[in-house]
């Protein structure tokens, strides 16, 4: 018996070409988004994997072409609506620089417009290989301060297990074979997100039931998160128990992504028992297909519905942005306290704010107690110049002389101040003895307070939406440890009104 290929119908020859010509508008308006996501995929070893994802999807709705071309895409103009949501998430992602939420927004268009063309009953057949399209958006840098502290956490516990005394500050041990610390690569984000996308592919070529593809994806999350752990004491036991002549170098690395391979083999390996014969598909009914004026107009009006509201957004920033614009602004310094004078540096620490339009750094000092202030303020924010990123930090993980040692939050009962203050412990090795400073930090955006990274760009988009513009700060107050719990209640109380006035003034005069 000889396969035929499947023959398109009138209705599938009207759908795909206003598809592709759908997805070529909706491209060129979100281009520039597009070409973002694509050059993350390049430069970053925890995203390469995007670059196989569209791929998978095409060919997972390739190899059930027969049962797709078997239904008969009918367009649903309820599916087009949602369009408007997807936009108005882009922009908003696009007026605060978020790339996460500009490229899912990106995506969910590109599957709503899919889905309304086609129609319920073909979007049911392809929903996983849409739904696996969203794996092609670079996220998961969130995760990074919890799994580096979770990854610190385990290796001190097991250490201790195997009877090695262990001294921990923040991210950073000491045992007595050399001093060691978490960094980004020692996180698993990039395990984690690539076991989460392998897994899930393998759920659903693999098992029928949800239930089995539930259980078998929550296992890819639970598990390279446990042989992350793992990865890492083995890491360190190997260096001290070698003098640290193994797993010192670049070896750290390739043994890292050796044991993650073997133990991912391992859980497809064990996963594969439980597999489950795909059921039968069978392709629907042959039915007469006859393309009515009615059905024509609908995937026309749904079409043209999708391009209006997609091309809305890019248009929509292009106005609030050229109108945004203002010159760079000139920050001066703030008016002294009463009895406060200034003096010179007491610490070699300065934040990790490289991108700011206008900064301050100065030192002040009061019957033998000095506290330091720290302002960087942002103007005409875009991707590469914003206030709230995983780049602008306290001190970065790579640096030899500070690094951080504790984060909470400290509460605040002083006017002109948010209700609670992120508070962080600095440890500085470049004096003898080591310097220990404690910072207070939080956000002024456009006259408002906050200590949330969400909060704060959620306010950045309403002010830029409201034409006020984007205009934030970040004010960092810090004193040493010793000194630090009457110092800087002491000083906020009195120099907040002027800062809050300063910013505000800079703001006008935008």
């Amino acid at each position: 018996m000889t396969a035929t290929a499947p023959t398109l119908s009138p209705s599938w020859r009207q759908a795909i070409p206003l598809l592709v010509a759908l997805i070529g508008w909706i491209l060129f308006w979100y281009w520039d988004t597009a070409v973002a996501m694509v050059s993350i995929w390049e430069r970053s070893e925890t995203y390469t994997h995007a670059f196989v994802v569209p791929p998978i999807a095409l060919w997972l709705i390739w190899r059930q072409r027969a049962q797709v071309l078997a239904e008969q895409p009918r367009a649903s103009l309820l599916l087009a609506i949602p369009v408007a949501v997807t936009t108005f998430f882009w922009l908003m992602g696009e007026l605060t620089a978020v790339n996460a939420l500009t490229q899912f927004a990106l995506i969910a268009t590109l599957v709503l417009a899919i889905m309304a063309l086609l129609g319920v009953q073909v979007s049911k057949r392809i929903a996983f290989p849409l739904a696996f399209l969203f794996f092609s958006v670079p996220v998961g840098d969130f995760m990074l301060p919890q799994l580096m502290e979770w990854t610190a956490g385990f290796t001190v516990m097991a250490l201790r297990a195997s009877g090695i005394p262990v001294y921990r500050e923040g991210l950073q041990f000491v045992i007595p074979s050399g001093n060691w610390s978490v960094i980004e690569a020692c996180s698993g984000v990039r395990y984690i997100i690539a076991s989460v996308t392998v897994g899930t592919l393998f759920a659903y070529l693999n098992y029928v039931s949800l239930r089995r593809r539930l259980i078998f994806i929550v296992v890819s999350i639970i598990v390279p998160v446990i042989a992350n752990w793992l990865r890492a004491y083995m890491i360190v036991m190997l260096g001290h128990l070698s003098g640290n002549t193994l797993a010192v170098g670049i070896d750290h690395l390739i043994y890292g992504w050796l044991f993650f391979g073997l133990v991912i083999m391992i859980m497809f390996m064990i996963g594969a028992r439980w597999s489950e014969d795909p059921a039968d598909s069978e392709i629907p009914a042959a039915t007469t297909s006859i393309t009515s004026a009615s059905s024509s107009n609908k995937a026309w009006l749904a079409a043209l519905g999708i391009a209006l509201l997609a091309a809305a957004g890019p248009l929509g920033f292009f106005v609030i942005n050229k109108a945004d614009q203002a010159s760079p602004p000139t920050l001066s310094r703030p008016i002294l306290p009463d009895g406060w004078t200034e003096i010179s540096p007491f610490a070699s620490w300065k934040p990790v704010y490289e991108t700011t339009s206008a900064e301050i750094q100065t030192s002040y000092s009061n019957d033998g107690k000095a506290v330091g202030v720290y302002i960087g303020y942002y103007r005409n924010q875009d991707y590469q110049h914003k206030l709230i990123t995983s780049t602008n930090t306290l001190a970065s993980s790579i640096d030899q002389v500070w690094s951080v040692v504790g984060q909470g939050r400290a509460d605040a009962s002083i006017d002109g101040m948010p209700p609670s203050l992120l508070r962080a412990e600095l440890l500085g090795k470049d004096t003898n003895p080591e310097t220990r400073l404690v910072v207070w930090r939080w956000y002024w955006i456009s006259g408002k307070l906050t200590t949330s990274d969400f909060e704060a760009k959620l306010l950045t988009a309403l002010s830029r939406l409201r034409g006020h513009g984007d205009d934030s700060a970040v004010i960092i107050l810090y004193a040493p440890r010793e000194s630090a719990a009457e110092s800087l209640p002491a000083f906020a109380a009195q120099a907040v009104a002027p800062i809050n006035q300063l910013l505000g003034k800079t703001r006008d005069t935008r």
